[in-house]
């Protein structure tokens, strides 16, 4: 800290009023990217979708619940994880705040995940959430909105997420372990993060983050937008206000956890340098 730049009070406003024209054409810029959002043309959905939730299965349009526009957060929980993906988990930490304002404002929210319900619900539980989270375990959802993938996908190098192609995994991933990979060294944060979901690396990864946006028109539902890997940092909570403190991010690797699994000096706001190393 005591390398860092100091100054008068007058330097540093100084400064921040030059900052400050940046700052305000960055809020300029992102009103236009909402505008060209809301532009981008509407899709008809035709598939019915199946999902079972907390009142039952239910399709697409029930997850309006009466309003006209849904936005959905693909949470990564495949069928096989035994808890959900640690990144969605922080992102999923401020749901339970926006969705009241939301339904009050004519948009239905849910999260929805491939496991099956009794698996979503007990880690619901666990992590103390209300928000809705719905189960398309053994449906297409999930496929056709770009956020899940098979073996052989991962194999030949047709994965394609976030808009563009992956390349084919360096060698087959099958029945690798998670603390292979970190012995090799080929995927260490990825394998840290698998093996909080309880997964390998190759399972962890056929399940991806999204969110995508759809509106009812007349008894038909359009889907009108979908974002995915970095698209979703302005979801993710902590990290705004991260983006706001004197020493930004300063991410070393994988730091966060679900949110239960803080070392408990931690969480009680006292300094601990090996919080993140069990």
């Amino acid at each position: 800290m005591t390398a860092h730049v100091t100054g008068t009070r007058e330097e540093w406003l100084s400064a921040r009023l030059d900052l400050l024209k940046d700052e305000k054409e960055l809020t300029r810029r992102s009103d236009a990217l909402a505008l060209r959002r809301r532009e981008l043309p509407w899709v008809r959905i035709d598939k019915e979708y199946r999902f079972e939730t907390d009142e039952g299965s239910t399709k697409l349009a029930d997850l309006f619940r009466g309003r006209s526009q849904l936005l959905v957060y693909h949470f990564m929980f495949g069928p096989d994880y035994t808890a959900g993906c640690p990144s969605c988990s922080s992102i999923a930490d401020g749901f339970n705040g926006i969705v009241v304002h939301l339904e009050n404002h004519d948009v239905a929210f849910s999260a929805v995940s491939r496991a099956p319900l009794a698996k979503l619900q007990g880690f619901k539980r666990r992590m103390g959430w209300t928000f809705p989270w719905a189960s398309s375990n053994g449906g297409e959802f999930n496929r056709d909105f770009g956020v899940w993938f098979t073996e052989e996908q991962q194999r030949e190098g047709s994965i394609e997420y976030n808009f563009h192609r992956e390349p084919p995994a360096p060698e087959p991933l099958a029945g690798k372990t998670v603390q292979e990979w970190q012995v090799r060294g080929s995927e260490g944060p990825v394998a840290q993060i698998a093996a909080m979901t309880g997964t390998d690396v190759a399972t962890y990864t056929r399940d991806r983050p999204g969110l995508s946006a759809f509106v009812l028109d007349d008894g038909i539902v359009y889907h009108t937008y979908s974002s995915y890997a970095r698209g979703l940092d302005g979801l993710w909570g902590m990290y705004p206000w991260l983006d706001r403190a004197p020493m930004g991010r300063n991410e070393h690797g994988v730091w966060w956890r679900h949110h239960d699994k803080y070392d408990k000096q931690f969480r009680r706001g006292d300094h601990n340098d090996d919080c993140c190393s069990a």
